[in-house]
């Protein structure tokens, strides 16, 4: 296996990747939150488009922000805790006519799993977390965008404070 392979940056397996911001664009539907995965050094990203609490509460999750009450993924994460378990990872495995899926990967007392999520409850959980963030390489090389298309949209936190 090649150094990359080893750094998460080679075909062989899922790249390493970041949340490169949330953000919202204007679409012919209106606006549209997305989150930006970037991937290593690479100048483009991987945008997936998601609703707007899940965009609100990954921009909480990188954000340390306490509101207070916890939130669905803020719960999620304590009942994960509480019974034993810890979050591994996640991982963008797949995508299908424009639908992207993802692996939320645990550890439990009965050993390891992996639970099937939306990716934005995987991303919103990682943020909170500093758990590990992959992609499948041919999910990214198939949805790679150049970064530069986003730079001008608002960040998500802007427009909810709008």
């Amino acid at each position: 296996m090649s150094a990359d392979a080893d750094a998460g940056t080679g075909s062989d397996g899922p790249l390493d990747a970041d949340i490169g911001g949330v953000k919202v664009a204007g679409t012919s539907d209106g606006p549209a939150p997305v989150v930006l995965v970037e991937v290593g050094d690479e100048g483009d990203v991987l945008p997936i488009f998601i609703a707007f609490e899940e965009a609100m509460s990954i921009a909480h999750g990188i954000d340390a922000a306490d509101i207070g009450r916890p939130l669905t993924h803020d719960l999620l994460l304590d009942v994960i805790e509480a019974l034993g378990g810890r979050l591994l990872g996640v991982e963008i495995r797949s995508e299908a006519h424009g639908t992207y899926y993802a692996d939320v990967n645990l550890r439990t007392p009965r050993g390891e799993t992996t639970v099937d999520a939306r990716p934005s409850d995987a991303l919103a959980l990682a943020a909170r977390t500093d758990a590990p963030i992959r992609v499948n390489p041919d999910v990214f090389e198939a949805g790679r965008r150049e970064r530069a298309a986003f730079d001008d949209l608002q960040d998500i936190r802007e427009v909810a404070a709008e």
